[in-house]
């Protein structure tokens, strides 16, 4: 099922289940206005097809004690495909890192961190980033606050493109 594939039901589906994604599935069909057994079977080959990848709760991290956020800019000496690959396979470990992108240009890694306090921050980067094989250099910036934390896709953008 790709994106092309996808009806304006199938749209509905996604934006609903994006914002309420522990509705039941007769709430979700009569929102978007078919019937609970279509509307199952369309949710199954959406999950099928590996669009819907997962259902999560999002937390607020304040709340719970997380507070640093940080981003770590992360260059390697070698980016040899293996050495890439070894890379985020480490990062994925680290419980601090929340999100890890590769990217084009000077930096080669952009990780998205997590902490409960900046000493917390301060020793993984320390003791586990810089130390990690192959990183030649980490650049870090704290999070001041955060005017923006969207956590799901602009579908809007991608449904008005099907019709």
């Amino acid at each position: 099922m790709r994106s092309a594939r996808l009806d304006a039901v199938d749209w509905e589906i996604l934006t609903a289940l994006q914002s309420h994604g522990r509705m039941t599935n007769i709430d979700l069909a009569k929102r978007v206005g078919i019937s609970a057994p279509p509307c199952l079977r369309r949710v199954r080959a959406l999950e099928e097809a590996g669009i819907i990848k997962r259902y999560m709760a999002v937390l607020d991290a304040g709340k719970l004690g997380f507070e640093v956020t940080a981003f770590a800019m992360v260059k390697l000496h070698s980016q040899a495909e293996r050495d890439l690959v070894a890379f985020e396979t480490m990062a994925g470990d680290w419980p601090v890192v929340r999100e890890c992108s590769m990217l084009s240009g000077e930096i080669d890694f952009l990780l998205r961190c997590v902490a409960p306090d900046l000493s917390s921050f301060q020793h993984f980067v320390i003791h586990d980033l810089t130390a990690a094989p192959n990183v030649a250099s980490v650049k870090t910036s704290l999070v001041i606050r955060s005017a923006e934390e969207a956590t799901g896709l602009p579908l809007e953008l991608m449904a008005e493109a099907a019709d």
